[in-house]
């Protein structure tokens, strides 16, 4: 059996360090995860009054989620909290009311940035909302990944023993979290 991950880059840059780092992930995962990207770019701004009609960019964003087994965040840290463009994708992926696309998926976030302390403050403002939005978030391994270009290389080859370890080890306990809570809350 095979698990689909949607995954998320947080940043619309096109040199963003969180898509090479998503390389190196999608590198060193299990061989049963099947990784698509959700692109977040071209939604428009949320807003309560499109609940009644939603935008197509929206209901695309919803049905690439619910196709499936689990979902991988894979940001950047602005101004100590999450980038915009992800959390507008959250907000238009948890509503309307009642139709919250993330309810139970499994879920895990990491982060590249080029500061020492990786992106821990926006991955607990990330933890806070995905937990109101039902998410079954994967709590540890946590993985604050400070990005210098010795180490990692833009087609996803990490250069550092240490590093390409433990992102190897933080993917296969992603990949055992998707079937622990699949194996309670089924999707299909």
């Amino acid at each position: 059996m095979s698990y689909k991950v949607g995954y998320f880059i947080g940043s619309l840059s096109s040199t963003s360090i969180n898509r090479t780092l998503s390389k190196a992930l999608i590198r060193l995962a299990p061989d049963d995860l099947e990784f698509t990207e959700i692109p977040i770019g071209g939604l428009p701004l949320y807003s309560p009054d499109a609940d009644d009609d939603y935008p197509a960019e929206a209901r695309e964003l919803k049905t690439s989620i619910e196709a499936t087994d689990a979902v991988l965040f894979i940001s950047p840290e602005y101004n100590r909290s999450i980038p915009g463009a992800l959390k507008n994708a959250i907000d238009w992926a948890s509503r309307p009311y009642g139709e919250n696309s993330f309810d139970h998926l499994p879920a895990a976030m990491i982060g590249a940035s080029i500061g020492a302390i990786g992106t821990a403050v926006s991955q607990q403002a990330l933890r806070s909302v995905l937990a109101f939005c039902n998410t079954r978030l994967m709590t540890a391994p946590e993985a604050y990944i400070h990005f210098t270009k010795d180490v990692f290389q833009e087609d996803g080859t990490i250069t550092k023993p240490e590093t390409e370890e433990f992102l190897r080890d933080y993917m296969a306990e992603f990949r055992e979290h998707i079937v622990r809570v699949l194996t309670v809350l089924p999707r299909r």
